[in-house]
């Protein structure tokens, strides 16, 4: 294994350390969107926390550190669609704040749109 730095992420071992945690967090995103649409419903459990993964998986690819992974981009797209085509569909129900709803909208798709350029970015360096 090789150390490159003095750094807590210069090294062989947690490049892969990395790997597994970001690896984790695409495979419970995507197990989720390919779930029943329902759990991805603003006010069940991943309408919270698919949102929250993709926000650390952001964070971490931010840091270029070697081994944080990301979805290819078609797959980050087809994230983003499914989410907010749910998202869209039942919010309403939700009656939230006129306010609320349009910051929140604008927040998801921030979120969403991060994880696709990171995903790109990643893309063309391969």
């Amino acid at each position: 294994m090789g150390t490159w730095g003095s750094g807590n992420f210069d090294s062989d071992t947690a490049a892969d350390h990395l790997s597994g945690i970001t690896g984790r967090l695409v495979s419970e995103i995507g197990e989720a969107m390919a779930g029943d649409p329902v759990g991805l419903e603003p006010d069940e459990y991943d309408g919270v926390a698919v949102p929250c993964n993709v926000e650390l998986l952001c964070l971490m690819a931010e840091q270029n550190h070697v081994g944080a992974s990301v979805p290819e981009p078609v797959v980050a797209e087809g994230w983003k669609k499914t989410f907010m085509d749910v998202w869209e569909r039942t919010i309403d129900g939700l009656e939230p704040e006129p306010e609320y709803k349009q910051d929140r909208r604008a927040e998801l798709i921030r979120t969403f749109d991060r994880l696709i350029v990171l995903a790109e970015q990643a893309h063309t360096a391969r």
